[in-house]
């Protein structure tokens, strides 16, 4: 029986066990967060020697402790996906903030409407920047509670099985699925701004990336990748909305603020060894539900319940200002930043606020909602918010018309910076306010 065979045949036996009952989500157990169910917990144990490509000769992690490497907040259902993916293998593209000797994923069917089957995934190190193509010899299976396939439950999540394979620092990762049938709307993290590919049938481990026809700019069901890392200290969450997502930065560059963040992590001498995941949505708000959940009602699942996480930076906000309803109360905004930090400390964590940029230009701008924005800034920079403060507003304003952002950290738009305004925020944050006791307040990196 030829491989992909073999996979037909379990995907087939996988969908008859659902129509028959619901004793297949015995594989899986119930976690906190959005109810989600992850599978596979019972099969971190595996063991072997990873392939040499790309990495730094970690050492095998002691204590099997998984940190988070790269993370992307579901948003919402795919338009336009109403069956699924049927019959279609996706490809994510990820890039990595730390590297490790192994690595798990969640798939996530948040906002799916029927069970999802994936019955074939795999990881892979990509062969070079944009393309779908693996590295030679690192295309590695994915299983789930031991078994090749899984079924995620309307509304849930999965976490796989530890797979062996030398994550490098920095790099991009392949992680791939199939699912064979209609399985409702697809859950998605839209502006990805790094080219994913689908192709028709089961190219799960296609090496050559040849049957990659299609491309998108969204990541399908993917939310996590995490490592395993005996040198790592933990994790920081980049919490935020289409700022912090990189909306405007260049295409499969990875110059969004984040970036920047984490090259200068793995290169300063000194700073923690912490992943940097980015869990920004593109017109998000903190205090109500529009582009995707509200950022008070995913703050625990997107942020302070990520794997390893010791601290979260803020930046979020703007958008209950310049989107309907428009929020005239600068003190709704900070109470709601403030019941963040309550959420992240309550799990230990420091939370970092940033100050709101300037928007001044963009058709949104009006006096009355630069007082809104003015009063948010000033009680974040009184320090009575967060226990430390990034002052992304100083960083990237003109200093003749301080309203708006300078010409040359503007991407065009007046509201998102451009590629050299990313970098200026990335170079801003001091690394030192993540580690109790260091800074509480940011000067100037340039």
């Amino acid at each position: 029986m030829t491989r992909r065979h073999g996979y037909a045949l379990l995907a087939a036996l996988a969908t008859m066990v659902v129509l028959i009952s619901c004793g297949i989500f015995a594989a899986t157990r119930l976690i906190g967060g959005d109810g989600a169910a992850r599978a596979g917990q019972q099969g971190d144990r595996g063991r072997g020697e990873s392939a040499r490509h790309g990495g730094d000769g970690l050492r095998p992690a002691a204590n099997n402790r998984w940190i988070g490497t790269w993370a992307a907040s579901p948003v919402g259902p795919e338009p336009r996906t109403a069956r699924g993916l049927a019959g279609h293998t996706v490809r994510n593209v990820v890039h990595t903030s730390i590297g490790g000797n192994s690595a798990r994923i969640t798939l996530s069917n948040r906002f799916g409407d029927k069970p999802l089957l994936i019955s074939h995934a795999s990881v892979a190190v990509a062969a070079g920047s944009g393309t779908p193509a693996a590295a030679p010899g690192t295309m590695r299976g994915v299983t789930f509670g031991g078994k090749p396939y899984v079924i995620v439950p309307a509304g849930g999540s999965v976490v796989g099985d530890r797979t062996v394979i030398e994550v490098p620092y920095d790099g991009d990762l392949l992680v791939t699925t199939y699912s064979p049938r209609a399985s409702g709307y697809v859950t998605y993290h839209p502006h990805s701004r790094q080219t994913g590919f689908s192709a028709v049938g089961d190219h799960t481990e296609d090496v050559s990336g040849r049957g990659y026809l299609k491309r998108t700019n969204n990541w399908r069901y993917l939310t996590g990748v995490d490592v395993l890392n005996a040198r790592a200290d933990g994790a920081v969450v980049m919490f935020g909305d289409s700022i912090t997502d990189g909306i405007s930065s260049t295409l499969n560059a990875n110059r969004r603020w984040p970036d920047v963040f984490a090259d200068r992590l793995r290169d300063e001498p000194g700073a923690p060894r912490y992943g940097v995941l980015n869990q920004g949505i593109s017109g998000n708000r903190l205090l109500s539900d529009g582009r995707g959940p509200s950022g008070l009602s995913r703050f625990a699942a997107d942020a302070a319940m990520r794997p390893g996480v010791k601290a979260v930076v803020v930046l979020l906000g703007i958008n209950d200002i310049i989107a309907p309803p428009h929020e005239r109360d600068p003190g709704r905004i900070v109470e709601g930043l403030r019941e963040l930090v309550r959420q992240g400390h309550a799990r230990g964590q420091r939370v970092i606020g940033g100050t709101l940029l300037p928007f001044g230009g963009h058709p949104s701008w009006t006096a009355d909602r630069e007082r809104v924005r003015g009063a948010v800034n000033d009680a974040i920079r009184a320090g009575k918010v967060f226990d430390g403060v990034v002052d992304f507003d100083r960083a990237v304003r003109d200093g003749y018309a301080p309203v708006r952002m300078l010409a040359r950290y503007d991407s065009g738009d007046h509201l998102h910076p451009s590629d050299e305004g990313y970098r200026r925020m990335g170079m801003w944050v001091e690394w030192e306010m993540l580690v109790r006791g260091g800074a509480g307040a940011s000067t100037v990196r340039s």
